[in-house]
């Protein structure tokens, strides 16, 4: 008799315990909206959940990450547009002086406005963004252009000190996507030519060396006391003496940074300056600079030579502003390349939330039905309950 009433009890509470624990859990659904609250109340679901909530968090990096760089990319595409304007602006004025007379007056004024353009130029490529410099590759930390003026305040070259690597960032799982522009290439021809003498006054002539001078540049013939002809394509700074070369025909002439110009010596019978140039290695800040030179005639040129050399700088022009263009498309390029992927990533943030929303949501019309059948089905597991418990001695010996 005890142990049939405990037994009965034993199982009417275990009964009851369990139509309680499973209206809790319908109660909770309602209340969070969420089918899983915690591990255990679905271990495989959950564990699921977790992987797909750390993917959405990851996806969500890149995605900030994307939106970073694409605005940085944004301020290099105003900048380079900026560039190109300048530039243009600048081809321009050198137009006018080569199809026109200019007294020595309107020259220097000219000469005036390309340095200012010039100026303008050196601050955009040093542009600051969030930080960082956009055309120092790696080194978004440092300033990639470093100026080298002259007493009068003058650029007189300006070198750079960026990184010669660009810098990648990961924009998604496994894909490296520059964000930096290097700038010793951005603004810099690479499609080399032979050196060729557009002026002559020497008698100097090319050797047969491969040379690694850029741009343009002046070689300077002087004779010392001894009356030997010393040559020197850095304005002095390092000088080769003839009189101690054997070879005249291909006289390696260095300059101070390492650059080196092959000439043939072997017919110089004057004293000048011969204006060399380097199709297709034209910088940006090296040209203006010559451009500007030529301008304010610090070499001493003849109104002949003066037009026999600006139509060059024309050219000079057009090759670095389309250098400059090349840049801004690569950025452009770029630029769709991380929207497309912005858009993939966002996808698949897409499915992963909505993977997640249906394993961890409740239903709630379905939890509304459940919370009102397991609550009528307690009540009437109460009700059976109390006569069950009611039972006494009497009852049996009855």
């Amino acid at each position: 008799m005890s142990g049939s009433l405990t037994s009965l009890y034993d199982r009417i509470s275990f009964a009851l315990a369990m139509h309680n624990k499973a209206m809790t859990n319908l109660q909770e659904q309602a209340a969070t909206g969420a089918r899983i609250n915690r591990a255990s109340d679905d271990p495989s679901s959950a564990y699921r959940l977790f992987g797909l909530k750390s993917q959405d968090r990851s996806i969500q990096s890149y995605i900030d990450n994307l939106a970073d760089m694409v605005g940085n990319l944004e301020i290099t595409d105003t900048v380079l547009q900026s560039m190109t304007s300048e530039l243009i602006k600048c081809k321009q004025l050198v137009t006018q002086v080569t199809g026109g007379v200019y007294s020595e007056s309107n020259r220097k004024m000219l000469a005036s406005s390309i340095n200012d353009h010039l100026e303008q130029l050196v601050l955009l490529a040093n542009t600051k963004h969030a930080g960082q410099y956009l055309f120092a590759g790696e080194k978004s930390s440092q300033a990639p252009f470093a100026i080298v003026r002259d007493s009068s305040g003058q650029i007189t070259a300006v070198t750079y000190q960026g990184s010669l690597q660009q810098r990648y960032i990961e924009a998604a799982p496994g894909v490296l996507v520059p964000s930096f522009l290097v700038g010793s290439t951005a603004f810099a021809c690479d499609n080399r030519d032979q050196p060729e003498f557009v002026l002559s006054q020497t008698g100097a002539r090319l050797g047969s060396g491969t040379s690694s001078v850029t741009g343009a540049g002046w070689l300077t013939v002087t004779k010392d006391s001894d009356g030997h002809f010393n040559l020197s394509i850095d304005g002095g700074k390092t000088v080769v003496d003839l009189g101690s070369v054997s070879d005249l025909t291909n006289v390696p002439v260095t300059d101070a940074d390492g650059k080196v110009l092959y000439v043939d010596a072997s017919k110089i019978n004057n004293t000048g300056e011969d204006l060399i140039t380097v199709e297709g290695t034209f910088d940006i800040f090296g040209a203006l600079i010559s451009i500007r030179d030529i301008l304010q005639n610090t070499h001493s040129l003849s109104d002949q030579q003066l037009s026999q050399v600006m139509p060059k700088t024309v050219d000079w022009v057009t090759q670095i502003t389309d250098r400059v263009l090349e840049a801004d498309v690569l950025v452009g390029s770029r630029m769709s390349f991380m929207d497309s992927l912005k858009q993939t990533l966002q996808n698949m943030q897409t499915h992963a939330q909505d993977e997640t929303a249906t394993i961890e949501q409740a239903d709630i019309t379905q939890v509304a039905i459940d919370l009102a059948r397991y609550q009528t089905l307690y009540q009437m597991s109460l009700a059976v309950a109390g006569k069950l418990l009611s039972v006494s001695l009497l009852d049996f010996i009855k």
